[in-house]
């Protein structure tokens, strides 16, 4: 994986972090849901990272 995908994926989980808590923060969605999404885009960069 090139630094270039590297920064593109930590990004990208970043992103989806901080939209995931925005929503819990703002009464959108609940605690487990925000795990549920914050689990799943760990899965994803772990993925990213690992090709």
């Amino acid at each position: 994986m090139s630094d270039h995908e590297m920064h593109d994926a930590v990004e990208a989980f970043l992103n989806e972090a901080d939209d995931a808590y925005g929503e819990y923060e703002q009464g959108y969605t609940d605690a487990d849901a925000t795990l549920r999404r914050l689990e799943t885009a760990i899965e994803e960069l772990r993925t990213a990272t690992e090709d």
